[in-house]
């Protein structure tokens, strides 16, 4: 067992499956106590970072230990939990009998399981569904019960492949509520999200694209550090202002806001950014930078580069 603090490690991280390179050379690194978020769009390599680190699936080159060992080992699958996308639970079987189907399954004695069945149905606030079929629950409610499953044999670290997709706005703050739970207890959770309001929530974040990691660390210490002018543009209507920048350079993304564009420029872009604008009548007005303009700034940059070289 790793004695530095460091529950998850992974250096080097390569996988391919047949000619799509689904990672390409990540560093994780996750100590106890800790929330990583990998965050990325869809194809980024969340979901295959997350089943290599649960000894699902081996990776090409790299090396990578979890509490110490290798991911495949038999004493360390004991101590993590595994929350997938698409969390099999037994749709016929109630809340209930679903947690106790897991009790089985991970040979915990009734004794020592109960209370922490009363503990999680209470954290979840699923106690007075107990009785309910799981295919009778609301998604936010489903995703709560997959989590209390997979936190029942109080596992030292936690892989969550986007546990809030396609729930609720409260069931999302929810469940971030129940991670800060166990994480004030010493638990490693590692957590992957496509929403990058979740990545705030996080103590530090890899920004995944396309296999690369493109950027790691606290994300409030990444927002600080962009060095690329966010502003909103006023005067004109959306699919004006997108036709005047659309192919000038000092745009580095353009996404809507509102009936507004919301620009993230490039460092020294902003005056031919106005030029262009000019042109339609419209105006920048600089806003504050937030987590989804850093991403789209890092992504930004790394496709600039790519047609440059």
């Amino acid at each position: 067992m790793s004695t530095d603090g460091v529950a998850i490690r992974a250096v080097g991280l390569r996988r391919a499956f047949a000619d799509v390179q689904a990672l390409a050379g990540i560093d994780v690194q996750v100590r106890r106590g800790e929330i990583y978020g990998l965050v990325g769009p869809d194809g980024a390599g969340k979901t295959t970072t997350i089943r290599i680190l649960a000894g699902l699936v081996d990776a090409d080159a790299g090396d990578v230990s979890v509490l110490g060992h290798r991911p495949d080992d038999g004493a360390v699958r004991e101590q993590v939990g595994l929350m997938p996308q698409r969390y099999a639970l037994y749709g016929d079987l109630s809340v209930g009998e679903n947690l106790d189907f897991f009790r089985q399954l991970y040979c915990l004695p009734w004794r020592e399981a109960s209370p922490r069945i009363e503990r999680l149905l209470e954290l979840t606030r699923l106690k007075r569904f107990v009785d309910r079929r799981a295919d009778d629950l609301s998604g936010g409610m489903y995703k709560k019960l997959a989590l209390a499953c997979a936190l029942l044999h109080q596992p030292a670290v936690l892989l969550l492949d986007e546990p809030t997709n396609g729930v609720d706005p409260v069931s999302r703050r929810e469940l971030w509520e129940l991670l800060g739970t166990f994480v004030g207890q010493g638990m490693a959770v590692l957590v992957s999200t496509p929403y990058m309001d979740e990545a705030e929530r996080c103590h530090r974040v890899g920004l995944l694209f396309e296999g690369r990691m493109l950027a790691e660390g606290a994300p409030g210490r990444l927002v600080r550090e962009l060095d690329h002018p966010v502003y909103v543009v006023e005067g004109s209507d959306r699919a004006r202002v997108t036709r005047a920048l659309t192919g000038v350079a000092g745009v580095r993304a353009m996404s809507p806001a509102g009936a507004r564009v919301r620009l993230v420029v490039t460092p020294d872009g902003t005056p031919e950014v106005a030029r262009a604008l000019a042109t339609v009548d419209a105006t920048l007005r600089p806003v504050r930078a937030d987590f989804e303009d850093v991403f789209l700034a890092r992504v930004g940059a790394d496709d600039a580069a790519g047609r440059a070289a």
